[in-house]
């Protein structure tokens, strides 16, 4: 990918800190790698995504983690396939308090098997996983997320 590309999808994936529904639940992207293959971001506790209790809402939680490893797949795999999330589970661990972060990244070696077994299998569910974490490194919740790939074209 040409690096005038790499920068200009680095600074459309910027436009997320503007989005809707990621301003109004604090979240805010941190870093996009070079090679888009790691993306960091974070949320702050406010009044709106805080539940009843007084810890970040889970819905706020899920939502910082939702389409990373998604994107990452898409603008490394290219046109010519399609992905999709399948499915996604949570597990809280701990109450959420303060600022939490999540870290997202799919080694290159990973993109280049799932690209090569997508060239002879119908279709790929690669599952990812990622920790939430608070300011200590404590771990708030563990998010998994299954995506579907296959090439355009094909059926599965």
């Amino acid at each position: 990918m040409p690096g005038w590309r790499r920068a200009l999808l680095r600074a459309r994936f910027g436009m997320l800190n503007v989005y809707p529904p990621y301003v109004g639940a604090g979240i805010r992207l941190l870093h996009v790698s070079s090679d888009l293959l790691t993306f960091d971001v974070a949320m702050r506790m406010h009044l709106w995504n805080r539940n009843y209790v007084g810890t970040h809402f889970g819905g706020s939680l899920y939502s910082m983690c939702d389409p990373f490893f998604m994107l990452i797949l898409f603008e490394q795999l290219g046109r010519e396939h399609v992905v999709w999330d399948k499915a996604a589970s949570i597990r809280f661990r701990r109450p959420g308090r303060g600022t939490v972060t999540a870290h997202f990244h799919i080694p290159a070696s990973e993109i280049e098997d799932i690209r090569q077994r997508a060239a002879v299998e119908p279709k790929v569910e690669p599952t990812f996983h990622t920790c939430v974490v608070d300011a200590r490194g404590q771990v708030v919740a563990e998010v998994e997320k299954l995506c579907y790939v296959r090439r355009k074209g094909a059926r599965g």
